[in-house]
């Protein structure tokens, strides 16, 4: 059914079968797909101050990192199909932008999120705020103002180097936290420290898996893609049986050591985001069936191309379809 894996744009993804454009938005067709929880998407983080963003405000469009108006080729990891002038303005929107209330953070809200998925037909979307040491509020913010958008669950949050951590993540997961994201490249610190090991037996104690961005993407700075090396998540599975860990990105560029740790351990699951089309395909064959997850990585992607690759690997086989898009996160997410 795949007539080519590169395309002029984004939105030429309109020609697969499965999607089409309405007033020039791309969108889902097929209405047999569903449902699809997508477990990895962001508002704008803000630092500094506790909301830069009116994370409530809609916007005529969405400013993803990626532009649909950009060359897209599925086989690539996603972050391949940036151009230097993309990825410029990527990381000033995230570095100095971060304490600013404009740039393209401004349009990474929840309505313009909840719009994208009704047009994708994704019913839950999992949010994963990310924390620095302090002037940090994102896991807080995000789990208030979305307790009455049933269309999103939060994870909460926190930076290893926090000193009360059992508190925080006992008063986010009252809040309604699903889990805890941790993000070492960012946070810079590797996922077997010492004090992001005592953060797992914590979530081990009261029950919430950890999401982790796991693996080098190429265009971090040093510091974070050694400290997102898969050999340093080996040691933290090894350490925690009783705690349940999701492979954000599935290791990134370190795909196959990912794969071998979810094989290895039972308590690592995978998630899919920014994978390109052929390692998404090898993990539906080889990964275990029941531990393998759909995300986008929102704002960075449209989820129409994170979805495109999963339902061109599943095509076929509607029961590992349904597995992948939907009941191994609604089961450890506990979505409705």
């Amino acid at each position: 059914m795949l007539a080519s894996k590169n395309y002029e744009s984004g939105r030429a993804l309109s020609t697969l079968p499965w999607f089409g454009l309405r007033e020039g938005r791309l969108v889902l067709e097929d209405t047999t797909i569903g449902p699809v929880a997508d477990v990895h998407t962001h508002l704008a983080l803000s630092y500094g101050r506790r909301r830069t963003v009116d994370l409530l405000a809609p916007w005529p469009n969405t400013e993803h990192y990626l532009s649909l108006d950009r060359p897209i080729d599925l086989d690539r990891y996603a972050n391949q199909n940036f151009d230097a002038r993309g990825l410029g303005r990527m990381r000033r929107d995230l570095s100095l932008g971060s304490l600013t209330s404009g740039g393209m953070r401004r349009t990474h809200t929840v309505p313009n999120l909840v719009r994208e998925m009704a047009e994708m037909g994704v019913s839950r979307s999992v949010l994963l705020p990310i924390e620095m040491p302090v002037l940090s509020w994102n896991a807080e913010t995000w789990l208030e103002i979305t307790r009455d958008e049933h269309a999103l669950v939060c994870l909460g949050s926190l930076h290893p180097l926090e000193r009360e951590p059992a508190a925080r993540l006992e008063s986010q997961k009252a809040a309604g936290a699903r889990g805890v994201k941790l993000h070492p490249a960012v946070q810079l610190t590797p996922a077997d420290h010492p004090r992001a090991m005592r953060i797992y037996r914590i979530c081990a104690d009261i029950d919430l898996p950890v999401l982790w961005h796991c693996g080098p993407v190429g265009i971090e700075p040093a510091a974070g893609r050694w400290c997102s090396q898969l050999k340093h998540y080996w040691r933290a599975v090894a350490e925690n049986p009783d705690t349940t860990f999701v492979l954000g990105h599935a290791g990134a560029l370190q795909m196959e050591l990912a794969l071998d740790l979810a094989r290895t351990y039972p308590n690592v699951y995978l998630e899919i985001a920014s994978q390109g089309l052929a390692n998404v395909q090898r993990l539906v064959r080889e990964a275990p069936p029941d531990r393998l997850m759909f995300g986008s990585d929102w704002p960075f992607y449209h989820q129409a191309l994170p979805l495109a690759k999963a339902l061109i690997a599943t095509e076929g086989a509607p029961e590992a379809r349904r597995r992948f898009l939907w009941e191994t996160a609604a089961e450890l997410f506990g979505l409705e």
